[in-house]
C-alpha cells in the first residue's frame, strides 16, 4: 500500500510563509482528493517552525542558559501557534495538519522531515537581506540539497504592496533629509 502524500511546509510567520502554508494544504487537498482526504488515507499536512537558541547552538553549549532557552522554545511555540490562528482563524483547513516547533537550523530541519520522494516540501520566498544575515536564502538551499519536490511560492501581492508603501515613506523621507541638507550647507 502507497503511503500517504505528506506536505511539509517551514512556517516563520511572515507573509510569505503564510502563503506557502495555504498552498501547502491546497496541494495536500488536491493530493489527497479533496477535503477530508478521500477514503484510504489523505494527504497530510505538517508545518514546521524551526527555532535556535540565541547565538546559536555553540552560543548555547558555550555559555548554557536554561530560562533563555525555554522563554526561546515558548515564543517559538506562541509564533507557530499564531500563525496557524493567523493563516485559518480557527477554520478546519479539511486536510490532516500536524504542527511542530524543531529546535534547529531551519535548512536541516526542513530536509530532516521532507526525506521521502514522494514528500512535497513547500516554502515560502526568501526574506530581506537584513534578515538572513550572511547566510543563503532557506528556498535556495532547500532545492538544491532535498531529495523531495520543492515549491517555492511566490511573495504575496499584500507583500509587495507594503514593500513598495515602506520604501515610498523611507525614500521620500532620505530625500528630504538629503534635500534639507543641502540647503542649510548651502546657505551657511
Amino acid at each position: 500500500m502507497a503511503e500517504p502524500v505528506r506536505v511539509v511546509v517551514g512556517v516563520s510567520g511572515s507573509l510569505g510563509s503564510l502563503a506557502a502554508l495555504h498552498r501547502a494544504v491546497a496541494e495536500a487537498r488536491r493530493a489527497g482528493g479533496g477535503a477530508g482526504g478521500g477514503a484510504g488515507g489523505g494527504a497530510e499536512v505538517l508545518v514546521l517552525h524551526a527555532w535556535e537558541p540565541p547565538g546559536g547552538e555553540f552560543g548555547h553549549r558555550r555559555s548554557p542558559c536554561p530560562p533563555l532557552l525555554s522563554a526561546v522554545r515558548a515564543a517559538a511555540e506562541e509564533r507557530l501557534a499564531g500563525a496557524l490562528a493567523e493563516a485559518f482563524g480557527g477554520a478546519d483547513p479539511g486536510v490532516s495538519v500536524t504542527a511542530r516547533t524543531v529546535r534547529g537550523e531551519p535548512v536541516a530541519v526542513l530536509l530532516a522531515a521532507a526525506d521521502r520522494p514522494g514528500d512535497l516540501l513547500v516554502l515560502g520566498p526568501s526574506g530581506p537581506w537584513w534578515h538572513r544575515g550572511l547566510r543563503r536564502p532557506v528556498p535556495t538551499r532547500c532545492v538544491r540539497a532535498a531529495r523531495c519536490p520543492v515549491l517555492v511560492v511566490p511573495r504575496p501581492e499584500l507583500a509587495l504592496v507594503l514593500d513598495e508603501l515602506s520604501g515610498r515613506g523611507v525614500d521620500a523621507e532620505l530625500r528630504g533629509l538629503v534635500g534639507s541638507g543641502r540647503r542649510t550647507g548651502g546657505r551657511g
